[in-house]
């Protein structure tokens, strides 16, 4: 697993925005959106892309498209709101839902809920979670994730 701590200064400033306490709610949501927009170009920076060629009103052009299908999987229920921020660069992505909860005995995850269809359908998954902090649940979603294949 792979993981990029995002060191852009529009990202800390937002980052900071949502966690004031005196941030209203409009406006955290607003932020959420704007920082997944922001995090998925950055996590998006090397998927493969093949050549085509597209038709321009004066010319046919060589161009780029995604080579790759993207799902996303969001979290629930926080990582409901980071999936406006990225269908706002990635409209065709689909999206699955996993839900988790921490059983209080032993702090572990638990899952309560999948909706990732039976057969994989897509190349690459982003896992969307703004809620880390010991990165359980993230963790235990890309296992699902590994083991759905």
């Amino acid at each position: 697993m792979t993981v990029h701590v995002s060191q852009h200064p529009l990202v800390a400033h937002k980052l900071t925005k949502i966690r004031d306490a005196g941030t209203e709610p409009k406006k955290f949501r607003e932020l959420i959106r704007e920082i997944s927009a922001l995090l998925t170009y950055e996590a998006t920076e090397d998927l493969e892309v093949a050549a085509v060629r597209v038709a321009t009103p004066l010319v046919e052009t060589d161009g780029t498209t995604l080579a790759e299908t993207v799902g996303l999987v969001p979290i629930l229920r926080a990582g409901l709101g980071m999936v406006e921020g990225v269908w706002e660069l990635m409209p065709s992505a689909e999206v699955w839902h996993i839900g988790l909860y921490r059983d209080e005995e032993t702090f572990r995850p638990v899952e309560y809920y999948n909706k990732l269809p039976v057969e994989p359908t897509v190349a690459l998954c982003l896992v969307l979670d703004p809620m880390l902090a010991t990165g359980g649940s993230a963790v235990a979603t890309v296992d699902i994730l590994k083991r759905w294949g």
